[in-house]
């Protein structure tokens, strides 16, 4: 299950999704979210999933590939869901004892799940076509204005990076640690859902130690290489805005601005 978490990961691929601008590519993520959080009704959630699906057609990233990222992610919607079924009071359509469901609750179940879901493949999406080092540019390029009150705009677009880019790694780095474990006897698969909470614990130690060991790896080369993020950097690849980034910038905009009116005019 740790392997199907796709978040920060990249697929290679020269679709029109990747060959997009990086700037515009995290706007449009950042637009599409606010969209979802606008929505109030099913409607607008339609016309976020058609526009996601045209996304991940035009990507070409293979749909089995971006459903399996999540699985490991089921456990917080089920417990979404749960949440809003039996705590949200109206008119009870189920009860037994002191848990009720309500129809309110019922559909704001729905609702949530229907919101986490598009998020997470939404958020995905970014990664899945996007290079690191095309995040770190648009981050980059995004932040720069604030420059002249002081902020950092490299350092952060880079920590930024690095932490969405070593997930996967910090995953993998998990497995073994389980897989190691695993041989050696340990048990993280029987009993209730508190002994395996407590069975995961002996991993955070090692977990620990591998991680800044990477992070000290990651420091060392940087150094070695001449690394340095205040002096002006030049790119080998300059980002280009394009017809197709305006076109995508367009689109993304006008849902936006749909979502908007939807929830002002109902």
């Amino acid at each position: 299950m740790i392997r199907d978490i796709t978040l920060g990961q990249f697929y290679p691929g020269n679709s029109v999704i990747h060959r997009l601008d990086p700037r515009v590519k995290i706007l449009a993520t950042l637009l599409y979210i606010v969209a979802l959080f606008v929505v109030k009704d099913f409607t607008g959630f339609i016309a976020a999933f058609v526009l996601l699906e045209a996304v991940i057609i035009l990507s070409k990233v293979p749909r089995k590939y971006i459903w399996r990222g999540l699985r490991p992610v089921l456990i917080i919607i089920f417990f979404t869901i749960a949440v809003n079924m039996f705590m949200i009071k109206g008119d009870i359509i189920w009860q037994l004892g002191f848990l009720h469901i309500t129809r309110q609750g019922l559909r704001t179940a729905e609702f949530m799940a229907v919101r986490l879901i598009l998020l997470i493949i939404g958020s995905t999406m970014l990664t899945l076509t996007t290079r690191p080092i095309g995040l770190t540019d648009g981050i980059e390029a995004l932040l720069s204005p604030f420059k002249k009150i002081g902020l950092p705009a490299h350092e952060l677009a880079m920590m930024m990076t690095i932490a969405l880019r070593f997930i996967p790694t910090l995953l993998e780095e998990t497995d073994k640690i389980i897989k190691a474990q695993q041989a050696r006897g340990a048990d993280f698969e029987s009993g209730n859902i508190l002994r395996r909470a407590k069975a995961l614990l002996p991993i955070l130690v090692p977990l620990f130690i591998s991680a800044f060991r990477i992070a000290q790896d990651l420091a060392m080369a940087m150094e070695a290489r001449c690394y340095g993020g205040v002096v002006k950097r030049t790119r080998m690849n300059a980002m280009k805005f394009a017809g197709r980034d305006l076109i995508a910038s367009i689109i993304f905009c006008v849902f936006l601005a749909v979502v908007v009116l939807q929830r002002v005019l109902l």
